[in-house]
């Protein structure tokens, strides 16, 4: 696409979908446990922890067309473990960590664990996928093979990625969400889909014009609260053409573009103001001090204190004037 080209959409423009969230139960052992877990219609990943396992099986229900990927992080013994599609029971063994399952929701999962578990369970919608499959060159996916206990490293290696998110108060944003639900989708098409077609190249990166009204949106939006699905219609685009653009043009997905634009903005506040770091945080479109603190150590290594006694330790004396000695 050319400077001067119009932005005009891929497609037709649809309703976004709802934001997606994060939700973390854990289970007390004494509650009553519900026969029937019913997810919303948005991608969502939920941990769900118990001491105790479960008294009987549940049922997992969507209100949308989904898939329902879930990983144990612990160990559970193949006797205290059981897992039915369609009402008929699958064959399992030991559960061992980060083994995935993957079950289209029309089947009615349902699931019973007798001992502790530990479990992250992602609902994804099947408009989604669709919405990625098309985009990537692979048509509608019909259908998806059913998986159990699968050693899936990719699945293992998002769900490791998020984890340190889930139940802290510094909740991933719904653009870091947006961003891990089209990986997530890219992973699950490819390898679970029942493809009739192979992918056609990728387009490139972004036009210019593009690229500055991205950047434009994502400064004017440094909480994150923006959908990818919202820049990606500002530039005349799907969000999975948008988001795999973007990362070419830019050498980073949307959310760590951001993550890095924060922590450069906060430095320039502390090597020009007085403001304290929790004033800093706040400017800087994190929720809190102990989320900026751990991002900035992330990205530069040192906590922002320490940074700033370094820069102003370094920062040249004003030289005085002898004349006023």
């Amino acid at each position: 696409m050319d400077k001067n080209s119009s932005p005009k959409a891929d497609k037709a423009p649809q309703t976004p979908p709802e934001a997606p969230f994060t939700m973390f139960i854990q289970l007390d052992g004494k509650s009553p446990v519900p026969s029937q877990f019913r997810t919303p219609g948005t991608f969502t990943i939920t941990r769900l922890q118990s001491p105790a396992g479960l008294p009987d099986r549940i049922t997992k229900l969507s209100p949308v067309p989904a898939l329902l990927v879930s990983i144990s992080l612990n160990s559970l013994a193949s006797s205290s473990y059981r897992v039915w599609t369609a009402d008929k029971l699958i064959p399992t063994s030991i559960v061992h960590p980060f083994r995935s399952n993957v079950i289209d929701f029309d089947s009615q999962p349902r699931c019973w664990a007798g001992s502790a578990f530990d479990y992250v369970h992602y609902s994804v919608p099947r408009q989604g996928l669709d919405d990625i499959a098309e985009d990537l060159g692979f048509g509608r996916v019909n259908d998806y093979r059913l998986a159990v206990l699968e050693d899936d490293l990719v699945v293992a290696q998002i769900t490791k990625g998020v984890l340190p998110f889930l139940g802290r108060s510094d909740r991933l944003s719904v653009l870091a969400l947006d961003q891990f639900g089209l990986i997530l989708g890219a992973h699950l098409i490819q390898r679970y889909g029942v493809l009739q077609k192979t992918a056609r190249p990728s387009k490139g990166g972004l036009a210019p014009w593009q690229k500055r009204r991205a950047s434009d949106l994502l400064h004017g939006n440094m909480h994150g609260r923006i959908r990818l699905a919202d820049v990606a219609r500002e530039c005349g685009l799907s969000v999975s053409h948008f988001a795999r653009s973007f990362k070419i043009s830019f050498g980073t997905s949307t959310h760590q573009w951001l993550s890095q634009h924060r922590i450069d903005h906060a430095k320039q506040l502390m090597s020009q103001t007085k403001l304290s770091l929790i004033d800093i945080a706040i400017q800087s479109g994190f929720n809190d001090q102990a989320a900026f603190t751990h991002t900035f150590h992330q990205l530069v290594g040192v906590s922002p204190g320490r940074w700033r006694r370094r820069f102003l330790g370094n920062k040249p004396q004003k030289q005085q004037d002898p004349a006023r000695n």
